[in-house]
């Protein structure tokens, strides 16, 4: 519970494959709602970079779990997070049992106890609301077509002067999906209960309206 309010944190859970646009989702409800955000794949990205730093492969199911279990949370803060590089290590890490159940704390204390006394978490990634948050407030399932989601990556890696071609990104982000989706531990598939958000023709406003009008519904029919 919430030391201001005495009530348990409200949860919104958001998953989806890469650039679905779940985590501009997510961090623009946190802002409207006041509550704390967690971008999870960050975690993965983390562990990844860990191994790589230590001269090992994010492959290797020892090497990661130990990486993950000496998480730093500061180490989020990274900017190589953001590579590509980054997020193909966090594909493989994330297939590894051992990586998922030594992150799987860390993720339910920040729901349960959001960070500055915050009344609600938003987390996204690609199994809080099968896995990580079974029982959250809402959840909502970001999906958009993959040749719509490969023009957004290489959008954003050329704004950051990146050089990117989509076919190449469009591969990795397919082997990508067949990862996520494909992993014996907390595949990437919508939680039965949750909101099914298809981004493929919507822009950032309109996302965002929808996600809204469906965490608005569930407060009612909560209340």
């Amino acid at each position: 519970m919430t030391a201001a309010t005495g009530r348990r944190p409200v949860v919104i859970a958001v998953d989806g494959p890469a650039a679905s646009g779940k985590g501009t989702l997510a961090r623009r409800l946190a802002r409207h709602f006041g509550y704390a955000h967690l971008d999870t794949g960050l975690l993965y990205r983390a562990v990844g970079a860990a191994v790589r730093r230590a001269g090992g492969d994010p492959e290797d199911a020892g090497a990661a779990e130990a990486a993950a279990r000496a998480l730093d949370p500061a180490s989020l803060d990274d900017p190589i997070l953001r590579t590509d590089d980054a997020a193909n290590d966090a594909g493989k890490v994330a297939a590894i049992p051992a990586v998922r159940r030594a992150l799987l704390d860390f993720q339910r204390d920040f729901a349960r106890n959001p960070p500055g006394g915050a009344p609600g978490a938003v987390l996204d990634g690609r199994d809080i609301g099968t896995v990580i948050c079974p029982d959250a407030d809402a959840k909502i399932f970001v999906e958009a077509e993959v040749a719509e989601r490969a023009r957004r990556r290489v959008k954003e890696l050329r704004e950051r002067g990146v050089t990117a071609i989509h076919a190449a990104v469009l591969r990795d982000m397919e082997a990508r999906d067949a990862r996520d989706r494909g992993r014996s531990v907390a595949p990437l598939v919508p939680a039965d209960d949750a909101f099914l958000l298809d981004s493929t023709g919507l822009d950032a406003d309109a996302a965002f309206a929808a996600a809204l009008k469906f965490i608005e519904s569930r407060s009612k029919k909560q209340a």
